[in-house]
């Protein structure tokens, strides 16, 4: 990547739409709606032969109090102070407005370098819209309409001289960074240790207001994602690569997800999308819970979720520091944890504090550990050693009188570990022998917290005279 770019302006412009088209996919939520962008979203965005790093924010807003609107104000206004370039968006149909001229005034005096882009100018609708955002006195105004992609090429000549200013500081950094791969310290094999260019990936989910936006950002060490009392601030899943403790890795932030009954605004149901899209894209799940309200039946729908997607599991349980009896609510999680979610069963279950950073370190540990686990790959021979011990310890039911037969094992994939079982009459053998074989492969194997598959399959029978009729030799023939 050469340079950044933040794409800024008031509400409802068409900043999100424009990102989308830069990053080749729908990644952030557009509505009608104005304000449905809350928190900076960062994508690699592809314009021509042009590589960069664009941010959407939220619309810039003339609020300077801790409302919503002014911490969101706040966000713009870092990602204006962090990037090198900023596009500055108006909607020419609707004109100017007072707000845009005071963010043209913030602009000029915060960012390094602005382009004024006129959104919305395909016909003749915006030309008065055009003219007018000459008074803003930020150069001539870039036609554009980021819905249909006109004007694309001339944004593509507009930005070509900044990659060329930029292009020395990226070397730099590439340098860095390869350094930082050389020194960085594994705990795991080479195989599947997280890289700086393939990143391991973390998603933080749970109910509203269990503190997730709050928790990335303590690991960040900065304000990067919008926070408050009030719940289902997070609309977007952000995504946010990070090195955490030498590890690096890609982390989402989800929306808060409640119950499919509550849910009834169009907005928050493709926000949940969006975050169940952050899941199946994840290696390791945080399920982040509040210590007042843990283990509620939304929190086991998501569990069930988790191991439904097979992905590693972390169970997090939030604002441990108001706790005054932490020795008998802990006592109390670890029982509910196993009797409320026995398909997770061995999970690791940490108590952190996403304000004063209590149990970070822990985390941590606990992530790579799940991680390692859920690539984890057992020999051939170690598995059919094991299923002897099993099938003598319980040999499996006989039905109708015969005795199913479990002749070979192997495993077959990871990420989640999965294992075959070649046996006869697979579709006979009950589901609490299954359960029995699962659990004992998670004992046996050091697998705990980690979705298991175990698949059943029908070895046909290599004898080459089964079903061949009797014959009488030709030699007893004659002599009968």
């Amino acid at each position: 990547m050469t340079f950044s770019l933040a794409i800024v302006g008031r509400p409802n412009v068409g900043k999100s739409t424009l990102f989308n088209r830069l990053v080749g996919k729908k990644q952030a939520l557009v509505d009608d709606q104005p304000g449905v962008t809350r928190d900076l979203r960062e994508g690699q965005a592809r314009l021509g032969d042009l590589r960069f790093t664009v941010f959407d924010t939220a619309g810039l807003e003339d609020v300077k109090d801790n409302s919503l609107e002014g911490r969101m104000r706040r966000l713009t206004e870092f990602a204006i102070d962090m990037v090198d370039v900023c596009l500055f968006m108006i909607d020419a149909r609707a004109g100017l407005t007072p707000t845009d001229e005071a963010l043209a005034e913030i602009l000029r005096k915060r960012a390094k370098h602005v382009i004024l882009v006129a959104n919305k100018t395909e016909g003749q609708a915006g030309d008065s819209g055009v003219i007018e955002a000459w008074s803003l006195g930020l150069d001539e105004p870039l036609r554009l309409s980021a819905e249909h992609g006109e004007g694309m090429g001339d944004l593509l000549s507009i930005l070509i001289p900044f990659a060329d200013t930029f292009a020395e500081r990226a070397a730099l950094e590439s340098v860095a960074v390869d350094v930082d791969v050389v020194d960085g310290a594994s705990t795991i094999s080479d195989e599947i240790q997280p890289t700086v260019s393939k990143p391991m990936q973390v998603a933080v989910v749970g109910r509203p207001n269990a503190g997730k936006s709050t928790l990335i950002n303590k690991i960040l060490g900065e304000d990067r994602l919008l926070t408050g009392p009030e719940a289902g601030i997070t609309r977007d899943a952000i995504s946010l690569k990070i090195i955490w403790n030498s590890t690096p890795m890609r982390m989402f932030d989800t929306a808060g997800m409640r119950k499919k009954a509550k849910v009834h605004e169009k907005l928050e149901k493709i926000s949940v999308g969006d975050g169940l899209r952050a899941v199946k894209f994840s290696e390791v799940l945080v399920i982040l819970l509040d210590a007042a309200t843990s283990f509620e039946q939304q929190d086991l729908r998501i569990a069930n979720l988790a191991e439904r997607e097979g992905r590693a599991v972390v169970v997090a349980v939030n604002k441990w520091d108001l706790e005054e009896e932490k020795q008998e609510k802990l006592k109390g999680l670890k029982e509910a944890f196993t009797r409320l979610l026995p398909q997770l069963r061995g999970a690791p279950l940490v108590s952190v504090s996403a304000k004063t950073g209590q149990g970070l370190n822990r985390l941590h540990s606990a992530i790579l550990k799940a991680h390692e686990v859920w690539n984890r790959r057992v020999t051939t021979a170690q598995l059919n050693r094991w299923l002897t011990s099993m099938l003598q310890a319980h040999p499996p039911p006989a039905p109708g009188g015969r005795r199913i037969k479990l002749r070979y094992m192997t495993q077959a994939k990871t990420r989640p570990p999965g294992f075959v079982i070649m046996c006869s009459n697979p579709n006979k053998l009950p589901e609490s022998y299954s359960r029995y074989l699962i659990n004992g492969l998670r004992e046996e194997f050091n697998m705990a917290g980690t979705p298991i598959r175990l698949y059943l399959r029908s070895q046909a029978d290599t004898n080459p005279y089964k079903g061949r009729k009797k014959s009488t030799p030709s030699k007893l023939k004659k002599h009968l």
